[in-house]
């Protein structure tokens, strides 16, 4: 964390506070562990490592779970996997007092590179409406469609156990141990289909929650988070899950490249500052290491169908991949195993996984949600920053609070509150560091921040 910086800041409430904010000294805001609220430390201990593994193990035993492979079977094949995934969804909705709800979203996907003929798809999801603000809405995914060496093979064993076994049995987890919780916001657990032949179920997921206008705060996807042992001779790292966060949005308009050209902020486009945000409420006994590129080298998950059309979204996945259990035909090959392959998960790790997605989770549904239309006043030079926000209205808001840091540092170093307030003035120069606001609650939960961008 670095250091509190000496400076002293003046505030002074712009037009749209009645009341001027008194000067106070910023304090230093870099990335320490929030503490876990009582409700939270009790989800954690409830992931259950146990359940993760009869999950994983469940999904491997249907054989294939290829795209194109049998939807009548009920033994083997994707429609037999999607048909107990629903099942153990419906299990939890049942404890939640009716606040969840789980659906099976189909769709045809046409004819396509990797879909040879018209194919249904199917995604499975468990909605928990939030009990104070339903529309704020956080997306938690893991897609249960599996693959061999042939990306159009659907019938030899693809028991993708690791890719992606593990990420829907973190989905099962969290709904499981959330569905008889309130949350503030409304969270949603999702088990997508055709992300192997080009993330085709969250691209209409994506697509039919952008269509309807909500409010998706934040989007995750949980894609091979099977082990931090990758069995291939390296140390094996059970702490630490890898966390891609873009900094350019994808979605970025030619008007908006220009003004960040302008101004800088590769660094704190939405889904970097929810990297920022989950270092903060990472669980003891883990180590999110935050890297900051949209996915893999030249790869993709599907959370890349969420940013497509703007949404903050991010990519969990394990410290180091074998790809020899990854796309890969079930084979020995010169005393080397292939195949992605039970053996070769650990349902701690799965489980240290799915805490770190609950405390994620559970942070941004209990805290206020992202301030909206963050500006910087731009209508005359001065050494001085005028930022101006949309006050939120949620009925536990406290007020907000002003961070920066250097345009070198990677967290936030410095924090000064300003009361419930939708404009300040700070006596630090916009030219010299980067600028964000985050909502506070009046039980301390903390919101991401978001970066401003200029305005008359």
């Amino acid at each position: 964390m670095s250091g509190m910086t000496s400076r002293r800041s003046l505030l002074s409430a712009a037009a749209a506070a009645s009341l001027a904010a008194p000067a106070r000294a910023a304090q230093a805001a870099g990335p320490r562990r929030r503490p876990p609220d009582p409700t939270l430390k009790a989800i954690l201990r409830e992931i259950d490592p146990h359940r993760i593994e009869a999950v994983v193990r469940r999904l491997a035993a249907f054989g294939t779970r290829h795209t194109l492979s049998s939807q009548t079977d009920p033994v083997r094949g994707i429609g037999a996997a999607r048909d107990w995934i629903h099942q153990q969804l419906t299990a939890y909705a049942a404890t939640s007092g009716g606040r969840m709800t789980v659906e099976l979203q189909s769709f045809t996907q046409p004819v396509s590179p990797r879909v040879p003929t018209p194919t249904v798809i199917t995604n499975v999801i468990a909605a928990l409406r939030g009990s104070v603000t339903p529309e704020q809405i956080y997306v938690v995914t893991g897609h249960y469609d599996s693959r061999a060496t042939d990306v159009l093979d659907f019938t030899s064993d693809a028991p993708g156990a690791d890719d992606d076994a593990s990420g829907v049995a973190v989905v099962l987890e969290l709904a499981r141990v959330l569905a008889g919780r309130e949350p503030e916001a409304t969270l949603v657990f999702a088990a997508v289909a055709g992300e192997e032949q080009g993330l085709y179920g969250s691209d209409h997921m994506a697509q039919v929650y952008k269509d309807a206008g909500a409010d998706i705060q934040a989007m995750f996807s949980n894609d091979i988070v099977g082990t931090g042992d990758a069995h291939d001779g390296s140390r094996p790292d059970h702490r630490t899950v890898r966390l891609f966060v873009e900094g350019v949005p994808t979605a970025e308009t030619a008007a908006e490249a220009t003004t960040r050209r302008s101004i800088g902020g590769e660094n704190d486009g939405p889904s970097r500052q929810l990297g920022r945000f989950v270092k903060e409420v990472e669980p003891a006994g883990t180590d999110v290491r935050v890297v900051w590129r949209r996915d893999r080298y030249l790869r993709g998950s599907d959370h890349v169908s969420f940013l497509l059309r703007g949404y903050p979204a991010a990519r969990f996945t394990e410290p180091r991949e074998n790809f020899a259990h990854e796309h890969q035909d079930v084979r020995v090959v010169d005393g080397v195993q292939y195949g992605d392959l039970v053996e070769f998960c650990d349902f701690d790790y799965i489980a240290r996984v799915a805490k770190v997605n609950a405390a994620t989770l559970w942070s941004l549904a209990t805290a206020p949600g992202t301030p909206k239309g963050v500006v910087v006043d731009t209508t005359q030079l001065t050494n001085q920053t005028t930022l101006r926000w949309t006050v939120g209205t949620e009925p536990d808001l406290a007020g907000y609070e002003v961070v920066w840091r250097e345009t070198t540092a990677p967290d936030w170093t410095d924090v000064l509150p300003v009361g419930k307030v939708g404009a300040v003035t700070v006596d630090v120069s916009k030219d010299n560091v980067q600028f964000g606001v985050r909502a506070v609650d009046t039980g301390g939960h903390r919101s991401p921040a978001a970066a401003p961008r200029p305005a008359a």
